[in-house]
């Protein structure tokens, strides 16, 4: 991907949009917070800080994001 990737917590709105990437990835949906990754405006990977697993699209190459994702969860989770 060469276009920027935004990283970032969900919120209550984002709940459908991981709904659908679950579903995607064929996953259950997440329960508590999420840290999001966004392509071109739209999620294409998540993490749950509580129960330590990702989701992703499929569809798009990912694995470098969902990396990137958890070391940004765990940064988030010390600080």
């Amino acid at each position: 991907m060469t276009t920027p990737i935004t990283f970032r917590h969900s919120n209550e709105s984002d709940r459908p949009v991981l709904r659908r990437l679950a579903e995607l990835d064929s996953a259950r949906p997440f329960e508590g917070p999420v840290m999001l990754a966004e392509h071109e405006g739209r999620a294409i990977a998540a993490v749950s800080m509580d129960e330590r697993r990702s989701i992703a699209d499929p569809f798009e190459p990912t694995a470098e994001v969902v990396d990137l994702l958890w070391s940004w969860a765990s940064q988030a989770r010390a600080a």
